[in-house]
C-alpha cells in the first residue's frame, strides 16, 4: 500500500504545477478523413489514394533526415491504409483482411508514445505489429470468420513522461475521431469489438456511451474515466485483463484536480469481466503464443465462451 501512495506523489506534484494547462490536449490532432463507403470499389479508391499520400510523406521524411518516420511510411505505404495525415505527430489506420466482406470487425486502440513513426517499431507491441498478431491468431483459431482488424491509429497520443499522459484531454480526441469509423462498420452491418491497450482505454471509455459495440476489451489500463461498466452506458460487454507483471498497477486509480482516469477496470467493483493473461509487462499482451492475446482474439471473433477467465 505505501507504494501506491508514493506513486501518487507525481499527480499531485504536477496538479501543484498547472492544473489547468494540463486538462487541455497536448497536441492538436490531424484529423482522420471520414470512413468511405464500405464497399470493394470505393475501399480500393481509398487505400490507392492514401498509399500515394504516404510515398509523399516517405519522401519528406527521408529529405528531412527522419529514417525512423521514413521506414515506418516505406512499411505502411504497401498495406491497405483506411486514411492518413501526416500532420503533427500523424493518424493512420492499416486494414487487415477484406474491409468490404467482413462481418465482424476488431480495431485496436493503442496507448501513449505512439505515432506514426513507432507505428511498426516494437513488434506486436505497435499498432502494425499487433493488428498482424490478431489477425494471425484469429486465422488459427477460426479460419472462417470474415474477420478485418483495422490498428488505428486515429489521435496524437500522448507521451508517456508528460503531464499530458495523466489527463483525458487527448483521449477526449480520439473518442471523438473513433466514434464515426464504429458508426459507419455498424450501418455496414458488422460487430465491432474494441480492444484498448494502457492510455487506448481512457479513450475507449469516453468513446463508448451508445456507441455500437459488441464488446470493448481494456488490457493494461490505467482506468477508462469511469466509475464502473454502468456508467460507461453501453450495452457492449466489457473485458479487462492485466498481466501480473504490468507496473500499471501501481497507479493510483484516483480522479486529483482532473489528473487520472478513475477506477481500476480490474476492481470487483468496477464490473468488467476479468479475463486471464499472463506475467509479462505492459507490453506483452499481445505477443504471439500468449494467453492474452487468444483470449483478445476470442473478444474479437466474438467468442465469449472461449475466453479463460
Amino acid at each position: 500500500m505505501r507504494f501506491r501512495y508514493l506513486a501518487a506523489a507525481p499527480l499531485v506534484a504536477v496538479a501543484m504545477f498547472g492544473t489547468t494547462a494540463a486538462a487541455w490536449p497536448s497536441a492538436t490532432a490531424a484529423m482522420p478523413q471520414p470512413p468511405p463507403a464500405l464497399t470493394a470499389s470505393a475501399l480500393s479508391a481509398r487505400y490507392a489514394s492514401d498509399a500515394r499520400a504516404i510515398k509523399t510523406a516517405e519522401r519528406a521524411a527521408t529529405r528531412d533526415g527522419d529514417s525512423q518516420l521514413a521506414g515506418a511510411l516505406a512499411s505502411l505505404r504497401t498495406r491497405q491504409v483506411l486514411f492518413f495525415n501526416p500532420n503533427g505527430q500523424g493518424v493512420a489506420a492499416m486494414v487487415i483482411g477484406n474491409l468490404a466482406a467482413a462481418n465482424r470487425v476488431a480495431i485496436l486502440v493503442p496507448g501513449s508514445d505512439t505515432t506514426l513513426a513507432t507505428f511498426f517499431s516494437r513488434g506486436p507491441s505497435s499498432p502494425g505489429g499487433a493488428a498482424e498478431a490478431l489477425a494471425a491468431e484469429a486465422h488459427r483459431l477460426n479460419p472462417g470468420e470474415q474477420l478485418a482488424v483495422i490498428a488505428w491509429l486515429g489521435y496524437p497520443a500522448p507521451a508517456m513522461l508528460s503531464p499530458a499522459v495523466m489527463t483525458s484531454g487527448d483521449a477526449g480526441q480520439g473518442a471523438q475521431a473513433l466514434r464515426p469509423l464504429v458508426t459507419a462498420l455498424a450501418r455496414h452491418g458488422d460487430r465491432v469489438a474494441l480492444l484498448c491497450h494502457s492510455y487506448g482505454s481512457v479513450v475507449c471509455g469516453l468513446a463508448a456511451p451508445r456507441l455500437p459495440v459488441t464488446d470493448i476489451a481494456v488490457f493494461g489500463s490505467p482506468g477508462m474515466d469511469a466509475s464502473s461498466v454502468a456508467s460507461l452506458h453501453t450495452q457492449a460487454r466489457v473485458w479487462a485483463g492485466r498481466e501480473s507483471g504490468d507496473s500499471i498497477k501501481y497507479v493510483p486509480n484516483i480522479r486529483l484536480f482532473g489528473l487520472g482516469f478513475g477506477a481500476d477496470p480490474m476492481s470487483p467493483g468496477f464490473g468488467a469481466r476479468i479475463f486471464a493473461t499472463g506475467d509479462s509487462g505492459h507490453s506483452g499482451y499481445l505477443d504471439p503464443g500468449s494467453v492474452s492475446l487468444r483470449n483478445l482474439t476470442s473478444i474479437a471473433l466474438g467468442d465469449p465462451a472461449a475466453v479463460t477467465r
